[in-house]
């Protein structure tokens, strides 16, 4: 049996959707239920029970889960210890992350490990930065294609890892800051009450973390007078925009925090407009390559 089958199985039982496992999956939605169906026929009983929403594992499911968990990890496992027993790689550090973190908080957080003393990233050793959705990237960390994970943390944005297998540490506490830029005299441009127009909102393009975490923020927080005048998928391009005035954007405060205190940018709408939510690292339980034992302790330290 191939145990891409058995992957299937753990994503569908994570997201309870035959549509979102198969998007993690990088599957179609048929390929996806074909895929399940041969696990099925293998097994030789039922282990989704397909009537309900959001989907369920049969009891012969479960017991399929908890066998795929085990296969999957110690396969995961006994490729890791390979990988780190080979050439070099034990001086290798590779880190899944999303495009803003890594030019942000992440570039903050190599550069304080990097300038400690007795660094274990001085010398010999190679970090690969690997960016991407984070979906891909917890993915990749499944499948030991990278060491560890930086991503955001939010109610709306939760990474599906399995925490008997993999630990994290908070990095940071970011929030999301609706801004404007400056005029001459350093008021902002626009406003978050909208007047006679409307104020335009540059906003993120469909499926980005940044896009999930405004949305859950909007349907609880209501905005009137604000409507979407331009969408992106890049947030260093919605910082641009923003700097351009074109309109407002909720944007990483670790981004825009330099522009506000120059007054270039101005910070608009009080703390009830401010999406805060967390930057966490995430690895997985097992021991691994010395280097990133290394780094993990000197985090841990340095916090």
């Amino acid at each position: 049996m191939d145990l891409k089958l058995f992957e299937d199985l753990i994503a569908l039982a994570r997201t309870q959707s035959f549509v979102r496992a198969a998007e993690l999956r990088h599957v179609t939605h048929p390929a996806f239920g074909r895929r399940i169906r041969a696990l099925e026929v293998w097994a030789g009983a039922p282990l989704v029970e397909r009537n309900r929403t959001p989907v369920q594992l049969t009891p012969e499911g479960e017991v399929m889960l908890k066998t795929a968990e085990r296969t999957v990890e110690s396969v995961a496992n006994a490729r890791s210890q390979v990988q780190r027993h080979g050439a070099n790689q034990g001086l290798s550090l590779r880190i899944g992350t999303g495009r803003t973190l890594a030019r942000t908080l992440v570039a903050d957080w190599l550069a304080r490990i990097t300038h400690m003393p007795r660094s274990p990233l001085r010398g010999k050793a190679q970090i690969d930065i690997i960016t991407g959705a984070t979906s891909d990237l917890a993915a990749l960390l499944e499948q030991s294609k990278v060491d560890m994970l930086c991503c955001y943390e939010h109610r709306a944005l939760s990474v599906p890892l399995n925490g008997h297998r993999y630990r994290h540490l908070t990095l940071s506490t970011e929030k999301l800051v609706p801004v404007s830029v400056a005029d001459a005299q350093g008021r902002p441009r626009y406003s978050l009450i909208g007047g006679n127009q409307a104020t335009p909102l540059i906003a993120y393009g469909i499926g980005l973390s940044m896009e999930r975490l405004l949305s859950e923020h909007f349907e609880r927080n209501p905005l009137a007078g604000v409507n979407v005048f331009l969408r992106c998928d890049s947030a260093d391009a919605v910082y641009e925009f923003v700097k351009k005035g074109l309109g407002v954007a909720w944007l990483p405060w670790s981004m825009v925090a330099a522009d506000c205190q120059r007054r270039n940018m101005v910070v608009l709408g009080g703390r009830s407009d401010e999406v805060p939510f967390e930057v966490r690292l995430y690895r997985p339980r097992a021991r691994q390559a010395d280097v990133v034992e290394a780094v993990w302790a000197a985090t841990e330290f340095a916090r």
